[in-house]
């Protein structure tokens, strides 16, 4: 009972809702730094939240999904393509706060794939804007593609064991 507690305070915390948890309230007002005056400043309500979360993820869809159409293009292409990452990316800041999403980030279990994240978009951008070659940018772009997947999958249970296996079995079947 104490685990199904334990993840529904968890759950609660992802969504953005309070919880009653005595230690992180101790905590809470120990500690006052720039991001929880950042915090503190920028309440919003359930509504507001769920607005900002939608408007973000699907100006960043939108984004990832216009610049196919500029594919060929790898400027273009590439500021469109991280563009849309980052603002999907940011679109979860809305639902949990942006200090809870940095902590997050931060992570043991999920700093390694936030860090090549977030390097592979500054890799895509570099390589779009001053190397300006289409390989090098669609190279890019396929690693971060993968590494928005690894990073995504570091927040489901069990996940990146699931896309580790799947991997390894598509390229140990035999032709």
């Amino acid at each position: 009972m104490e685990k199904m507690n334990q993840a529904f305070e968890r759950v609660k915390m992802l969504v953005g809702m309070e919880v009653d948890d005595e230690e992180e309230q101790q905590q809470q007002q120990e500690s006052s730094s720039y991001m929880d005056d950042f915090n503190r400043n920028c309440t919003l309500s359930t509504k507001q939240r769920l607005y900002g979360f939608a408007i973000c993820l699907s100006a960043g869809i939108t984004c990832t999904l216009l610049s196919m159409l500029v594919f060929f293009h790898p400027v273009k292409f590439g500021i469109t393509f991280s563009l849309g990452n980052l603002l999907a990316l940011g679109s979860t800041a809305f639902l949990i706060g942006p200090k809870r999403q940095f902590t997050m980030m931060l992570d043991p279990v999920r700093i390694y794939a936030t860090a090549m994240y977030i390097a592979s978009i500054i890799i895509a951008l570099f390589c779009a804007v001053y190397v300006r070659n289409k390989l090098l940018t669609l190279l890019a772009i396929v690693l971060e593609f993968g590494a928005l997947i690894w990073y995504s999958a570091s927040y489901i249970p069990f996940a990146r064991a699931m896309v580790s296996k799947l991997m390894l079995a598509c390229f140990d079947t035999e032709f």
